[in-house]
């Protein structure tokens, strides 16, 4: 931020009862320059203080958040021109292992309308090249705020990984009855061990079906982010340094502080908050095919939906009943 004396712009517009914004657009109609040279300021400092994980549409939306009047094709012009675009993404793996015969739960994933947190989890596991080893990721997301409640980080890829980003997600929300938790057909989530503890808490169990690579898209999006902002743009001295790396980013940076697109370039935790402010009773709404079309409440103190007797329906999902 521009400073002017020992006042920066913030304190100064705040001090003349005017907006970011217009004192911005009165630079740049009087001084066009000063305005080219507070906007590259301001746009670096942004960058740098994200390490160049934001790409050109999130840069310009902090940037108004700050007040400067500003568009994506004018930031991704001074963003090329100043060498400040995002890390280039790499190839991502497919972990899942679904070659066993433990019990697959219906896909309930995909048929809830949500309104609010705690109503959908979803759980997925990606691996980690660092030093010549694979090191995994199992981690839990609220599908609703794209926060990352729970993950856990080891040199297998076992249950018992899966179970430690879990019990973390569950001491950390405490949520009530009835939270449907979807992953893929991975025998970590398919084991008994698994299974029990999502039964001890009143949770259904939901999961992918074979070729609907979009049923888990959320978790999916939030490996990829990580890896391109945070894993391949740094190296680490081994296992404990991953670890505190990887706890900084998602508690830290991707839960408090990046913009997600999807929650209108808010952040997780500020999404939430303005969630949290409407009082009103928040229920999902689960839509399926059973001869004519039902709907089912699931949260706190609701109850739990009969299932389709057709565990892969080749129907559409019926339309959601306001």
């Amino acid at each position: 931020m521009p400073v002017q004396g020992s006042c920066s712009v913030e304190r100064m517009c705040y001090l003349a009862k005017v907006s970011r914004a217009g004192y911005y657009r009165s630079l740049q109609e009087q001084s066009p320059v000063e305005e080219q040279m507070a906007v590259r300021e301001a746009l670096q400092q942004i960058v740098v203080e994200h390490r160049r994980r934001y790409g050109y549409r999130r840069v310009t939306a902090e940037l108004r958040r700050q007040g400067l009047v500003v568009n994506h094709k004018r930031v991704l012009r001074l963003m090329r021109e100043d060498n400040l675009l995002a890390v280039e993404r790499k190839e991502y793996v497919v972990t899942t292992d679904s070659g066993h015969r433990l019990e697959v739960a219906l896909n309930l994933g995909r048929r809830l309308k949500l309104s609010g947190t705690d109503q959908l989890w979803v759980a997925d596991i990606t691996y980690i090249q660092v030093w010549s080893e694979y090191v995994f990721l199992a981690v839990v997301l609220d599908a609703f705020s794209r926060r990352v409640v729970g993950w856990a980080l080891a040199r297998k890829i076992t249950s018992q990984l899966a179970l430690e980003a879990l019990e973390m997600a569950l001491v950390q929300r405490q949520p009530g009855p009835g939270v449907v938790h979807h992953s893929d057909r991975g025998v970590q989530y398919a084991c008994h061990q698994y299974r029990e503890r999502l039964e001890q808490h009143h949770m259904l169990a939901s999961m992918s079906r074979p070729g609907n690579p979009y049923d888990n898209a959320r978790c999916e999006s939030f490996m990829r982010t990580l890896k391109r902002e945070e894993i391949y743009a740094r190296s680490y001295a081994d296992l404990e340094d991953l670890q505190r790396n990887v706890e900084d980013f998602i508690e830290r940076y991707y839960n408090k502080k990046r913009l997600h697109s999807a929650l209108g370039y808010r952040t997780p935790e500020e999404f939430e908050q303005a969630q949290n402010r409407d009082t009103g009773l928040k229920v999902a709404t689960l839509t399926y095919d059973f001869a004519r079309a039902t709907t089912e409440r699931l949260g706190t103190g609701t109850q739990t939906p009969s299932p389709s007797p057709d565990p892969n329906p080749l129907l559409e999902d019926s339309e959601v009943i306001p």
